[in-house]
């Protein structure tokens, strides 16, 4: 890490991971197939904290936000969701930490075509027998602007109002930890200042802990921290990251 880089405050350090990695290595191929995706990192992910995951195409920034979430399994190393070591987990425990614990918000949507905007965003919860807050739900959809198309089934719904329809079933059983991958990808400017501001809102008044894979340096001055990526190690890090400190950073590496 270089001397530029900000440090973490004290009182963040001092907080609880929500999930976290140590020494997580992830290899695909074999021989001399062998492609390293993660290579040694540890970092946390502390709770109540807006993290955002940066670093070039190839850098393994999906790869850590998958292998952290449960979504992808570790060649070695071990990754933590608060006290639980994913190592120790069998599928289907894997499926159900999943399920109970965590949110997910995709580029690519991931909505069941069959149902309604609604059954889309209360699946996760009635599959875990779970009652939504009803207020909350409310809030939510009326941040998300989706009160009038929560009868629309995907396919009679706009790629932003499909990705809206995704960031509320991530948000509304409040997990433990939401994980984004490019969730502002799809979306216009306007929904995805929305998107982060909303984001932004339910870090600071709900204490939720939001971590995102992005690309984008405005996207990424909405988190508390930001953690770079390249060739499958952490490089940096920023504390209260702006856009223009962000592209700095991002100018430093690449030279």
């Amino acid at each position: 890490m270089t001397d530029t880089a900000l440090a973490t405050p004290a009182e963040a350090r001092s907080a609880v991971a929500a999930a976290r990695v140590r020494d997580a290595r992830k290899a695909y191929g074999t021989g001399d197939a062998t492609v390293t995706a993660l290579d040694g990192v540890s970092v946390d992910f502390l709770s109540g904290e807006f993290t955002a995951i940066m670093g070039p195409s190839g850098s393994g920034k999906s790869t850590l936000m998958h292998c952290v979430a449960g979504l992808d399994t570790l060649t070695s190393g071990h990754a933590f969701v608060g006290d639980t070591d994913l190592a120790t987990l069998s599928d289907r425990q894997r499926t159900l930490l999943r399920r109970d614990r965590l949110g997910f918000i995709f580029q690519s949507f991931n909505l069941l075509p069959t149902l309604t905007a609604k059954e889309n965003i209360c699946l996760p919860a009635d599959l875990a027998g779970r009652t939504l807050d009803p207020a909350w739900f409310d809030t939510v959809i009326s941040t998300l602007e989706l009160g009038d198309r929560l009868g629309h089934r995907p396919s009679q719904l706009s790629g932003g109002q499909q990705q809206r329809v995704a960031v509320a079933r991530a948000l509304v059983s409040r997990p433990e930890v939401v994980f984004g991958d490019e969730p502002t990808g799809a979306l216009d400017s306007r929904t995805s200042t929305e998107l982060l501001r909303f984001l932004r809102a339910a870090v600071d008044d709900l204490g939720q802990t939001v971590v995102m894979v992005t690309h984008d340096p405005v996207a990424a001055s909405y988190a508390d921290r930001v953690v770079f990526l390249a060739d499958g190690a952490v490089v940096d890090e920023l504390a209260r990251p702006t856009r223009d400190t962000v592209l700095e950073t991002m100018k430093r590496l690449g030279d």
